[in-house]
Formats: structure tokens, sequence, C-alpha cells
């Protein structure tokens, strides 16, 4: 376990920060230019030409330079693996990748790199990288992979038109491990003055074991390779991974690289071709130079988030989305965009058009953005790339600088990874906003059907900034408008001068809103209102707690505040009508006392007008759920005592005068009222769990009620 722990972090260790993790053969890569726009200008070009001559031999016939042509001539050299060397092997071969499948992407990636190795020196100059002048063997051939599948005999081929190897190449990338021919090649451009990021920038090998992942699957690998350089001869590599390795001439050898992986008999699977075909999908589908599969094209999808936006047509989106998303339906918005600061990221995210389903609703879904590099697949849904409340995009995030394990199926670097899902999130939400503000309607839509996962991301995110950014795009109907919804800003431009505060209340539907008793102190005052219908709109709100430094209050904990002056009242704060004050110090201690284990204080208030009494608790909100979610486990003793409900009751309301007469002149009428009215207001509240409870002694009360009549 040491030695898997040092590999690991002799990858972390070789890694430059501007790069990716990759393996190799020494052969591979992907198109260079000077800048990203001459990558965009470039890479159509060449890569049309490639497939438009691919596509017309398509419609002649299939189309496969694999042959079984190859033959070792003369004496072979025997080489070892030094015993460390055989020890990583072993590693690669057994413990490196989680899955299998990923060598047929390793080897594709190999074959890309020697591809843009060769296209790179024969655009730029003669000269080899190392320096050495020489004429290319057949510099005009297509630059192309092709990838054959052979059941009967067991056996995947893959072979490309690349740069190829020689002898001392040989030696040199394929006997050492983790030693890359890619980075390697790119160094000597360095040097030379000719290998900028730019330009080298599709090149993805890095760490040099990926074409080792081979002998996950293979008995023997053989590699028939010829160097690009005039004259060179052909060569036959072997070996079974066990220790040591074979090299010697061949005849027949085309240019460029082949690899021909004998299978174990518990890996035939990748001698068919819809497994192949269907790896190449998932993780190579990208790569910049066309890969046949038994002389039919593979990939046939651009990578159109390398593109300008502005090239990009809605048919070509329209194709795309439904290549990565695995759907039928067009997306609803397209987030296209590029930025090399404060990371390189190319994005091309999708917001469905279809609502979510329910088990995209699950927190426990996955997200379904993608993350490349270099335009072959990391990972096809990739954990923190972005917060769990956008787990209902769909796309890609290509990115350079990402950190990757040796495997590249990890990312390391945690900072690094934190600084893209924040600039990834950043950029959506103003997206969003930006959209809510062009395309109202539209917008509308969208939060209706996925408003749920916004509010999310406010219960969820741990900054309060990005909460605030996030609160921007809830909609509400309010006390004002009805049928109408508003944003947070909106309500705030609005308010009245010297309001301090945003007011919420929370009711199944207007009706009851407006209704409300702690509504009534408010509207007087002219105050305008959140109306929060869904239920956990409240709970949102009391997470969010303050939006452009006002605090977000329910009408609840208002009502709960200290009274303000009343209009029209007496020294004593009481108006015409109500209850004289020895009269009410009469009636709340006999209250409290009728209702005693359940109310924690009984007071008077002049917030209410046409309601008898209120409930109050310290935080409604929280309260609530707690009722939903958690009170059927205790007794109703404990969650009064938890709740702590102080009653308020309204001393002008003419239940509440009589009220104080019946204490005296029929004590029993008067408590059986008292508890109704407690009850009721509890009802009101959202604080009782199943109100037919309430039936019993309301009964009673009707019956005592009735007896005088």
């Amino acid at each position: 376990m040491s030695v898997v722990n040092g590999l690991l972090r002799v990858g972390r260790l070789i890694r430059p920060s501007t790069s990716l993790a990759r393996c190799l053969l020494p052969t591979a890569g992907h198109p260079p230019s000077n800048t990203f726009t001459q990558v965009q200008q470039t890479i159509p070009k060449w890569m049309h030409a490639n497939r438009t001559l691919s596509t017309k031999v398509a419609e002649e016939g299939n189309h496969s330079i694999i042959r079984d042509q190859e033959k070792a001539v003369g004496s072979s050299d025997k080489h070892e693996f030094q015993a460390e060397t055989r020890m990583l092997l072993d590693i690669v071969a057994r413990s490196l990748y989680s899955d299998k499948e990923v060598f047929v992407r390793e080897l594709v990636s190999n074959a890309s790199d020697a591809l843009e190795k060769f296209r790179f020196l024969t655009q730029t100059s003669t000269d080899g990288a190392s320096g050495e002048s020489g004429e290319f063997a057949e510099a005009d051939r297509a630059l192309e992979i092709h990838i054959g599948t052979n059941k009967q005999d067991r056996q995947l081929t893959i072979q490309d038109t690349g740069i190829g190897m020689s002898r001392e190449e040989l030696v040199a990338n394929l006997g050492t491990i983790a030693r890359s021919g890619s980075k390697h090649f790119i160094e000597q451009l360095k040097e030379s003055g000719r290998g900028t990021q730019e330009n080298v920038q599709n090149i993805i090998g890095q760490f040099g074991v990926g074409f080792y992942s081979a002998f996950m699957v293979a008995d023997r690998v053989d590699v028939y390779t010829r160097s690009s350089r005039a004259g060179a001869p052909g060569l036959k590599w072997s070996s079974d991974g066990s220790g040591t390795f074979e090299i010697q001439e061949a005849e027949n050898v085309a240019i460029g690289t082949k690899i021909v992986i004998h299978l174990k008999a518990d890996c035939r699977e990748f001698s068919d071709e819809d497994r192949i075909r269907e790896v190449i999908r998932r993780y190579s589908n990208f790569v910049g130079s066309p890969i046949f599969l038994n002389g039919k094209q593979a990939n046939q999808i651009q990578p159109i988030w390398l593109m300008e936006p502005k090239q990009v047509t809605g048919e070509q989106h329209n194709e795309f989305y439904r290549f990565v998303g695995n759907t039928f339906d067009t997306p609803r918005f397209t987030l296209h965009y590029k930025t090399d600061v404060p990371l390189s990221i190319r994005a091309l995210l999708y917001f469905p058009e279809g609502k979510p389903g329910l088990f995209e609703m699950s927190r426990d879904a996955d997200g379904g953005v993608a993350l490349y590099t270099r335009k072959v697949l990391i990972q096809s849904k990739t954990e923190n790339l972005l917060p769990k409340w956008l787990r209902f995009l769909k796309g890609v995030v290509d990115s350079e600088d990402i950190p990757l394990n040796l495997s590249r199926e990890l990312l390391q670097n945690s900072a690094l990874i934190r600084k893209l899902r924040t600039a990834l999130t950043n950029r959506t939400l103003r997206f969003l906003h930006d959209r809510s503000q062009k395309e109202p309607e539209s917008y509308d839509k969208f939060y209706k059907d996925y408003g749920l996962f916004l509010k999310e991301g406010i219960v969820t995110s741990q900054e309060q900034q990005e909460k605030e950014e996030i609160a921007k795009l809830l909609r509400f109907e309010t006390s004002k408008e009805p049928d109408r919804t508003v944003s947070l800003p909106e309500y705030c431009q609005r308010q009245a001068e010297g309001q301090k505060d945003i007011y919420y209340l929370a009711a199944p539907n207007r009706t009851l809103a407006e209704a409300s008793p702690y509504y009534e102190s408010l509207k007087k005052r002219g105050i305008e209102v959140l109306f929060c219908y869904e239920a956990y709109d409240e709970l949102v709100l009391m997470q969010l707690g303050m939006y452009l430094g006002k605090n977000l209050v329910s009408v609840e904990k208002e009502m709960r505040r200290s009274d303000a002056p009343t209009d029209g009242a007496d020294a004593n704060g009481l108006i015409e009508g109500s209850l004289l004050k020895t009269q009410i110090d009469e009636l709340l201690p006999w209250l409290k006392q009728r209702l005693v284990g359940k109310v924690s204080n009984v007071k008077t208030t002049g917030k209410l007008d046409t309601h008898p009494c209120v409930v109050t608790v310290e935080e409604m909100a929280a309260a609530r759920h707690f009722i939903k979610t958690q009170s059927h486990n205790i007794s109703e003793e404990n969650r009064y005592a938890l709740l702590q409900p102080q009653f308020e009751i309204n001393p002008k309301h003419p239940i509440i005068k009589k009220l104080h007469k019946l204490t005296s002149s029929d004590p029993e009428l008067a408590e059986l009222l008292a508890k109704q009215l407690f009850s009721n207001a509890m009802v009101g509240a959202g604080l009782v769990d199943d109100p037919r409870m309430l039936l019993t002694s309301m009964n009673d009360l009707l019956q005592k009620v009735l007896d005088k009549h």
C-alpha cells in the first residue's frame, strides 16, 4: 500500500499546475495552435478535412487501415524491466484504475497524441523535437485512429497514423514506466522556444502510465511501430507484462503505431464491437481525429464547447444536448462561455426543457455535467464540480487546470476544485439573473419547474453572499399584487421609507394569508408582505436571514415584538371599547392558570383588530417544521415545553370581553371557552399536527352553551 501511495505522490509532484494528468504511449496528441481562437479556427478545418475524407470513403464502403501483414524478422533484443518497474507495472495493471474499460481511453488518447505530435512537427518545421533535421515520410497522409475487434482470436487492435517510434524511443518509453513521451516532447519544445501553453495544450499525455493499463486485460501486448522519419525501419515490441519485453525489426509495418492486445479469457468482452463502441462514446467521442471502429467512424459529434459560442447553431446545441443528456427533448436555456481567469474554463451547460423527475428531485441523484480535459472524459458525473442544488444541469466542463491523480479518475487539490466550483456557480447565477431580466416569461416557467432547487441552494449553502445571489432569483406574491410575483430586489426598491425589515407570511393560499391575524397590524400600516405558499418557503427565508442588509422577519415574529403605540390609546395603552386595566389584570392570571402547562405567558396585544387572540413562538417556521416532522415522537407536555407558546389576547374583542364576564358568572363555561380559544389560535398558527383533536373539546363547549336553551 505504501508503494501505491508513493506512486500517487509522484503523480502529484511531477504534474505542472496548468496541465492535466494524462497517460501515454510516446505517440499521442491534439491540434496545437498559438491562441485559443486559432484552435477554434484550426480544429474544424483539419477535422473537417479528415472527416470529409472519411465520410467519402464510408459512402463507398468501410475504411480501415488495419492489416495483418506485419512480420518480425531477425533476432530479438530481450530487455528486463527493473525490479521497481515490475512492481509499479503490477500496480498500474491491477490497482490504479477502477474500471478495466478505461484502457481503451488511455490507448486512444495516446494515439491522438501521436497524431498531434506529427501534425505539430510537420506544420512548424522539418526539424524534429530533438533538433535533428530530416524529411518526414508520407507527410500528407490522413491522420486517423483505427480500431479493430476480433472475437474469434480474442484480440483488440488500435492503430494510428501518427509520429511512430524509433528503437531508442521504444526502449525509453515502453521500457520505463512513468516516463511520459508526450511530457518529454513538450519539455523539448519549451527548451527550443517553440512550446507555449497554447500550442501544446492539446497534448494529453503526462504521467507515462496509460499504455500499461492494457495489461489489465491482456495476456500479451504486441506493438508494431515505424517512425515518421524517412527510411526508419519497422519495429515490434512485445511483452506479457511479467517483467521482460522484446524488440526486433519487422517488415510491412505502416508509419505510426499499431497495438495488438491479446485479451485474457475473462476480458473477451473487449473484443466485441458494440462494447468498444460504447467505451469510445463514453470516454473518447471528442478526440480531435477520426476514430474508425471496424471501418466505420465511431466519433461523429464535434466538441462544440471548444467552438466560439456565436458559431454554434441551435440545431448543433440540440444534437449535443441530446447526446450528453441522454434525452430526447431540447434545452430550455443554453449557457456557453469560456474564460481563462481565475481558471481556464470552457463550459457548455444546458437547462432542461422538461420538468424534473422524482429521481432528479432526490439529493442522492448525480449531477449531469461531465468533466473533460482536452476533450477526453475524466468523469461523466463529477462530484463537487457543481453544488448539489444544480444537479439538474446537463453539459460539459473542460478545464486544463484540473489537478488529477495518475489514473485520471480522482481530482486532487481541493482548493482548485473549490475555485472552479465557485466560478461555475457564480456564472450560472449571473446567467439566470440575466434571463429573468431579459426573458421574464421564460424565466417564470423555469422557476415554476425548478424553483425548488434554488431554494435548496439557499438552505444548503454555507456562504451568505452565495445565498443572497440565489435569493435574487426567488419569486413571491405579495400583499399588494395578487396573481403577480416579485423578486426580493423589486420588493426592496419599493419599500416604505424607514422600513428596515422584509416581512413574510406563510399560508397555504392568498385567502388565508389575507385573513391571518398576524397580518392585520402590518396591513393597517400599509406595509407590503411576501406571501409564502409553499410549506418550505419560510424555512428558506429563515435560512437566508438577511438580504441587502435587511433582516427577513416573519409576521409572527413581528407580532411577538413589543407593541408600538396604538392610535387613540390612553395613558395605559388601551383604546376605547377595550377592557379596563383592572379587568385585564384579573383576566390575564386567570387565563395563565387555566392554561398551565401549555402557555409560557399570557399578555394583551394592540396589533389585533378582528381576531380575539393569537399564539406566538420565538421561531414560528422552525416550530411548524418541528410539529410536522417530530412532534409525534414526544408527549403533549414536552411539546408545549419545547414550543413555549405565548398567548396574546385582544382586549377590545367581544369574545374576550364576554370571557371576562363568564369568569365570575359561569367559571366552567369560561374555562371551556378559554381552552377553545387557545386551541383555535394554535391551529391558526399551524402548530397543531392534527386539527381533528379539537373536535372533542369543541363539542364539550357547544354542549355547555346549549344546556341553557
